[in-house]
This record gives C-alpha cells, sequence and structure tokens, in this order.
C-alpha cells in the first residue's frame, strides 16, 4: 500500500517536496492557507485537500514560515484528530518552539519528529538534502523512508531542540559568508579582475565554500548588475540569523560576528533587496554600497 503524505504549506520548499515525493512513489496531498499557491503542487500530480484531509493522511509534513504558523496548523490537525499519525516538522525553529510542538503533538495522540533540512529548492528536488532530524527513534525510524527520498544524508540529533539546534549552527555561518565575500571582493577594486575568474579562483581555494561553488553563476551574474530572486534569500537569511541571535542572548553565549553582521543584512532588507539571493548582499558591500 502506497503511503499517505500530507503537506502543510505549498511554498518554494513545501512545493519542491511534493514534486520529490511524487517522483519517489508517494500518494501525496497539499495544503496552503492561500489556496491559489496549490497549483504547482497539483499540477504535478498531488492532490489539493483541508486539513481534515491532512490529519487523516499516514505522513504529515509541516513546510511552514515559523513556530507561530506551525502551532497554528498544528491546531487544526489536533481539532480533526491525529490518531497515531506522524508529523515531520520541517520548519527553521528556536529550540524551545521546537521542544513545544513535539509536547503537544505526542500529548495529542501523534509520532512527533522536528527535521529542519540544509539545501533550497534544487537539492529538495533532486532528494539531496540534508537531514537534521530530532525526536524520539521510534519517529525517526518511522520517517526514514519519507526522509530518504528527499535527502542525501539524515542524522538524528536526539530531541527536537537539539535538531533545531544543529539547523541554526549549519545557517549561522552562510548568514555571514554574503558580506564576508564582498569584503574580499573590496580588495579587488581597480585590479580589473573579471568577477567571472575572481569568483571561479576563490570556488577554488580554500575561500570557498559548497555555497559558492554552488551557486557560482548566481555570484558572477549579481555582481555583474543582476540581481537574482533567491530560494534562501535575504529576508531568510536575517530571519535565521535573529532567531540565532535570540538563541545565544538567552544562554549568554557570545556572537560578535553574528550581530556585526545583523546591521548590514537589515541594510540590504531597507533597500529593498529581501527577496533576492545573498549575492546581492555581495555586490552591495563589494561595491561600498
Amino acid at each position: 500500500m502506497t503511503q499517505t503524505i500530507g503537506i502543510a504549506g505549498t511554498g518554494r520548499m513545501g512545493t519542491a517536496f511534493a514534486h520529490r515525493l511524487i517522483e519517489a512513489g508517494f500518494n501525496v496531498h497539499v495544503w496552503n492557507r492561500s489556496p491559489e499557491r496549490l497549483a504547482a503542487a497539483v499540477d504535478a500530480g498531488a492532490t489539493a485537500t483541508s486539513l481534515s484531509g491532512l490529519a487523516a493522511c499516514d505522513t504529515i509534513l509541516l513546510s511552514l514560515t515559523d513556530a507561530a504558523a506551525s502551532n497554528s496548523v498544528l491546531d487544526g490537525l489536533i481539532d480533526a484528530g491525529l490518531n497515531a499519525r506522524l508529523v515531520i516538522e520541517l520548519s527553521t525553529l528556536l529550540p524551545a518552539d521546537a521542544d513545544a510542538l513535539a509536547a503537544r503533538a505526542t500529548a495529542n495522540g501523534a509520532a512527533f519528529l522536528h527535521c529542519p533540512v540544509g539545501g533550497t529548492v534544487a537539492p529538495a528536488l533532486k532528494g539531496q538534502l540534508l537531514g537534521l532530524a530530532g525526536g524520539s527513534q521510534a519517529a525517526f525510524d518511522r520517517a526514514k523512508p519519507v526522509l530518504d527520498a528527499l535527502c542525501r544524508r539524515v542524522e538524528h540529533l536526539g530531541t527536537a531542540g537539539a535538531a533545531a539546534r544543529m539547523k541554526l549552527a549549519v545557517n549561522l555561518p552562510l548568514a555571514i559568508y554574503w558580506q564576508t565575500l564582498g569584503e574580499s571582493l573590496a580588495l579587488l577594486r581597480g585590479a580589473d579582475v573579471p568577477h567571472e575568474l575572481a569568483i571561479s579562483l576563490i570556488a577554488d581555494s580554500s575561500a570557498g565554500p559548497t555555497v559558492l561553488k554552488n551557486r557560482a553563476q548566481v555570484v558572477v551574474d549579481t555582481l555583474n548588475g543582476t540581481d537574482q530572486v533567491g530560494t534562501f534569500d535575504i529576508a531568510g537569511l536575517m530571519k535565521d540569523l535573529m532567531l540565532a541571535l535570540t538563541l545565544a542572548e538567552a544562554e549568554g553565549a557570545m556572537l560578535p560576528l553574528a550581530h556585526a553582521a545583523g546591521p548590514r543584512l537589515q541594510a540590504a532588507l531597507d533597500a529593498g533587496f529581501g527577496q533576492f539571493d545573498g549575492a546581492s548582499l555581495t555586490r552591495l558591500t563589494a561595491s561600498g554600497s
């Protein structure tokens, strides 16, 4: 019998999850607060449904904006009756919020796994995400077939809160990197080194993380004056940076570089670059903006 997967949230990532799981042979049902955003997933073969319809699925994925949205959808699922369903929460959250969602879901009869992922739309479509899972061993084992379809690697890190911490740790260097890359390129002003060559050399060196190797052309196009709509955009970078800073402040951790990155990201947001790739921050910094 084909496992039925329900997906709450059909933004970029939720829609990519739907595409990939349909390709992997799952029966996928989708719900979104704004029904017009269901079209791409439905065109790929998913079935549009209600929250009560999601609650009837074997496994329910939450691909939502933040903890408030996840709690709101969980309210609806609880009202519909979870009946031993498996809920996999995929959003980037504070540890306390992830643990609270886990407690509410399990108290209302569901198995629960928090599994934020590393990667954006392109690796999601290829099943090449990095899964950072937290919850009971039983929930992890039950979720593994679904997560294996989405991820090249899935690790069980312990509690839901531990998985949330790992995701913030993974994303924090990225929030800082685009500013750092722009500062590196600022050293090349006046040298007449083409952007393509500069980025190629940095990507081929110890200064080139995976994100630059994978997105070198996006960076070059941005530096050449065409800002690119981001799959993990500046608004998303800022959101995750603020979560990391909130956690650090609550626990007395010192994050001086993260604090320094905040005003630069905010300036890019204020200038209207929220929807664009982090490379736009690189361009602004390299040009002295």
